[in-house]
């Protein structure tokens, strides 16, 4: 079984740019899309509509939300109490796979770091139940990998500031923590030499999208490619990413 998936942050609900994510969306022929900052269910429904997507799901002031061309088996919304935002749990049917969709914390500072760090332990300790099984983490991360870079001066002035007052230079450690709980970045594992950046489409500079898999289920990632199609650019800030995942 294949799983073609998306992942997409539809930015600040995604309200009058429904045509423009719908295209999107289209254009990658997926089984399943992990959505963030979805939340305007009428929205999601309208693109579930427009996609001919099967199952949607989405909830008023939540972050992660779904779309999904075939039934899913299971669904739920959990929230660990560091979490600013819920993640996602979404098993579709007959695919072999169960997904997490993430969401963390913005802003890049240090103690915004530190934050993500908090919340994805608790992320992971709370699917601690299922790291044996097929899984994958997907969605964005708001933060950069060991080894890839971010431009300081590319920052808003407000956010420059940020840094600054957090002490002039953020630690970046969320990522090593997946890394370090035996997960592995997909697309870094299919692209070494390629940048990746997703964020902001008009001029991207950051990798801020991410899909991690256990090291022993590495191999069963066939594709994982950035989309930056011009139809993104008025969809989101982010550029989408498109992945396949064999059972």
């Amino acid at each position: 079984m294949r799983l073609r998936l998306l992942s997409y942050n539809i930015r600040h609900g995604g309200q009058g740019r429904e045509e423009a994510i719908a295209s999107v969306i289209r254009a990658a022929d997926v089984d399943l899309v992990i959505l963030q900052e979805a939340t305007r269910p009428d929205v999601v429904e309208e693109v579930a509509r427009i996609t001919g997507m099967a199952q949607w799901g989405s909830q008023r002031g939540l972050s992660l939300g779904f779309l999904s061309r075939r039934p899913v088996v299971h669904v739920a919304w959990h929230r660990p109490r560091i979490s600013r935002h819920a993640f996602l749990e979404i098993v579709p049917d007959a695919a072999g796979w169960r997904i997490f969709g993430v969401h963390l914390s913005a802003v890049h500072a240090a103690w915004t770091e530190r934050r993500r760090v908090f919340e994805l332990r608790a992320l992971l300790n709370a699917i601690a139940q299922h790291q044996h099984g097929a899984h994958a983490l997907v969605g964005d991360f708001n933060t950069v990998a060991p080894g890839d870079m971010l431009d300081i001066r590319k920052l808003p002035a407000r956010l420059r500031a940020l840094v600054w007052l957090s002490g002039g230079r953020v630690r970046w450690r969320t990522i090593q923590t997946i890394l370090d709980a035996g997960y592995r970045d997909a697309f870094r594992h299919l692209h070494p030499d390629l940048v990746g950046n997703t964020f902001p489409t008009w001029d991207p500079h950051v990798r801020l999208d991410y899909l991690f898999l256990p090291d022993r289920w590495l191999q069963s990632v066939a594709m994982c490619e950035v989309m930056m199609a011009a139809d993104a650019q008025h969809g989101s800030d982010h550029f989408p990413f498109v992945a396949e995942l064999m059972a």
